[in-house]
């Protein structure tokens, strides 16, 4: 029996196309490398020869419309160690084959927009650019460990299952955009770990089925660009801007996570930390995270003169891991975002003029390490340059709500206080004396020790006085404790005030007790009912 034949070869193929072609028909890698190991690597600058060049065209015609496969056997492209000269243009094509390229060089862009895969896998290649704008894939798009040189395309992408850019390394276009993945859709992972782009990398709209992740990666802004540029941007699950344990002792050339620990180092030998870094602003505006938002160990460096930002304006996301470093420069935006639990650090925070708050709300408070209650009213100081009740009606109603009562009567007492320094010089004059009085009605006890001092000095005084009564036959015995006592306390009747006549400056003695009388007990009235109530 005549085993069938495929697609006649073109009779122009090198001595290299010719073994790709037939790797194909059978499924096989095609390996292309040189003897020497130095001459493998394709981000060096030493030249390939010409045993390994396959042209651009070969590739596309063996892709587009290619000879079928060997019986028993499945259509695919393994490359390993090609120098693809021309350019290799795939646009609106649908390419069936899984494609796999390892430790290859591309003479020429990769344009790819608008065409269909079922899987794509680009490992460890160097090339000018890739151009994918609308990429379709049923499976996974994978472009670990490659170097491209003007920036990667992927706006409006859509990947059906992972999006794995590991240990990449892009450098910007034209317009200063590393990775531009607008409107970006990735049914599972979008994997970006250990990367290094030194251009924007724009996630705008851009929607990921499960996780998002950038532990290790280091981006730098071009001129006039910011670092990561994401609004609307939409996870399932969690963000993770966090450090990466580097398994020094393993295979380096391994794609992450197999490179990678996540563990503390004490966990794996030979592990060293690689923290998120970000050299340039960061936009989240408008995103919703289903899990999280994890800054962990990340470090923000913002340009103050350019008025760079870590904006977080209103997004959703049920918890916000604010526990990186503290940034020197620039600002944190948390305007109208919302957060059911903030788990944050002490140092994590910028200082006065760096941090905005407006409209934030957040339910539980959970800090990574000793957070004290001053640190913590300098934190909604440092959000507040001019005077806003609303960080400390947020902090104190959360503080209660977990049942910190003495901690939540701190803040409104603070509040009281930055209230003050707004006010004209006769209300901050009085705001002063209630202060140091009653602390503002915070402090019921403060009071109640002032009414006690009050009664026994008039209790004093009066002891030595013998006033006339106003019916003679009908008044009680006089009795200076009580009589002073009754004055103090409003409504409630001793039964001594009103039988006797005072004269002189006893007179305007007695009008002080009950004017301070007045004062004190409804500060320890409304004291006493903050006490109880509950939020």
């Amino acid at each position: 029996m005549t085993e069938p034949q495929g697609v006649d070869m073109p009779n122009d193929l090198t001595t290299a196309e010719r073994t790709m072609w037939t790797s194909f028909e059978y499924g096989m890698t095609c390996d292309l490398r040189d003897g020497n190991p130095l001459l493998n690597d394709p981000f060096s600058e030493l030249e390939w020869g010409p045993g390994r060049s396959v042209r651009a065209d070969v590739i596309a015609l063996l892709l587009l419309s290619g000879p079928p496969a060997r019986p028993g056997r499945v259509c695919a492209l393994k490359l390993l160690g090609a120098y693809v000269t021309g350019k290799l243009t795939l646009a609106g094509g649908t390419i069936a084959p899984y494609v796999e390229l390892t430790g290859c060089r591309f003479e020429s862009e990769l344009t790819l927009p608008e065409s269909r895969f079922t899987t794509l896998r680009l490992l460890g290649c160097a090339m000018p650019r890739l151009e994918a704008a609308r990429l379709h894939t049923e499976g996974d798009l994978h472009l670990p460990r490659c170097r491209v040189e003007q920036g990667i395309r992927l706006t409006d992408a859509q990947i059906g299952t992972d999006l794995l850019i590991n240990q990449i390394r892009v450098r910007p276009d034209r317009h200063g955009r590393a990775i531009t993945a607008d409107g970006l859709s990735v049914g599972q992972d979008l994997q970006a770990e250990l990367i290094e782009t030194y251009g924007e990398v724009s996630l705008r709209g851009a929607k990921v089925g499960v996780s998002l992740s950038l532990r290790g990666s280091r981006l730098r802004a071009a001129e006039g660009r910011r670092a990561l540029n994401a609004p609307q941007l939409t996870v399932e699950r969690t963000l993770y801007l966090t450090r990466a344990w580097v398994d020094c002792a393993g295979d380096q050339g391994a794609t992450p996570p197999f490179g990678l620990s996540f563990d503390a180092p004490g966990h794996r030998a030979g592990a060293r930390e690689q923290r998120f870094e970000c050299h340039g602003g960061v936009r989240l505006d408008d995103g919703r995270f289903g899990d999280a938002v994890d800054l962990h160990h990340a470090r923000f460096v913002l340009s103050g003169a350019r008025r760079e930002e870590l904006s977080l304006r209103r997004i959703v996301t049920p918890e916000l891991r604010f526990t990186g470093e503290r940034p020197e420069q620039g600002r944190v935006v948390l305007n109208g975002a919302k957060v059911v639990t903030l788990i944050d650090h002490s140092t994590s925070w910028p200082g006065p003029g760096g941090l905005a708050m407006g409209g934030f709300v957040y339910e539980n408070l959970v800090p990574y390490s000793r957070f004290p209650l001053a640190r913590r009213l300098e934190w909604v100081a440092a959000a507040t340059p001019e005077y806003q009740p609303e960080p400390y009606e947020r902090l104190a109603t959360v503080l209660r709500n977990s049942g910190e009562d003495a901690d939540a009567r701190e803040v409104l007492l603070a509040k009281q206080r930055r209230r003050r320094e707004t006010l004209p010089l006769a209300a901050k004059l009085w705001g002063y004396v209630q202060d140091w009085t009653v602390a503002y009605g915070y402090r019921p006890g403060r009071a109640a020790l002032w009414m006690a001092v009050l009664w026994a000095a008039g209790a004093l005084a009066f002891s030595r006085y013998a006033p006339d009564a106003m019916k003679p036959g009908e008044n009680p015995e006089w009795n200076p404790s009580l009589y002073a006592l009754d004055l103090l306390l409003p409504v409630i009747n001793l039964g001594q005030d009103g039988h006797w006549r005072l004269e002189g400056h006893w007179q305007w003695g007695a009008a002080a007790l009950v004017l301070l009388g007045w004062i004190l007990a409804t500060t320890v009235a409304a004291g006493a009912s903050r006490l109880l109530r509950r939020s």
